[in-house]
């Protein structure tokens, strides 16, 4: 089993930059893809970022791609995200999720959740 806390989000003006990070409990954490979802009010949870469990494959969705990165740390048990040239519509709350799955972009492919942490960016 793994759990998660995700940590980093917070308030942000347009263009600004913020980096959350994911720590993971748990010796089995490097034998897990790990992705970043996000959801705003009223919408539904959709895929942001995977990264497979050695770090050599990472993929994104269209709206973030070329100004987010993931990347994670085996040693450490943690994965990042780092966000640039944040906009508006990136205001959502943040949740980092832990997969079997080779680069799963689907929620119902992922096993374990962090409880999310809330990025706000103003205009």
């Amino acid at each position: 089993q793994v759990q998660m806390v995700e940590s980093g989000g917070g308030l942000a003006q347009t263009g600004d930059s913020l980096r959350l990070s994911c720590a993971a409990s748990g010796r089995t954490f490097s034998t897990y893809a790990m992705g970043w979802f996000r959801q705003a009010p009223g919408k539904e949870r959709e895929f942001v970022a995977v990264i497979s469990w050695s770090g050599g494959n990472t993929y994104y969705a269209d709206s973030v791609k070329g100004r987010f990165t993931i990347s994670r740390d085996n040693a450490k048990n943690t994965v990042y995200l780092q966000m640039n040239s944040l906009k508006p519509e990136d205001t959502a709350v943040y949740y980092c999720a832990a997969s079997r799955v080779w680069m799963p972009i689907k929620t119902t492919s992922y096993n374990y959740w962090g409880q999310g942490t809330q990025v706000t960016v103003s205009s």
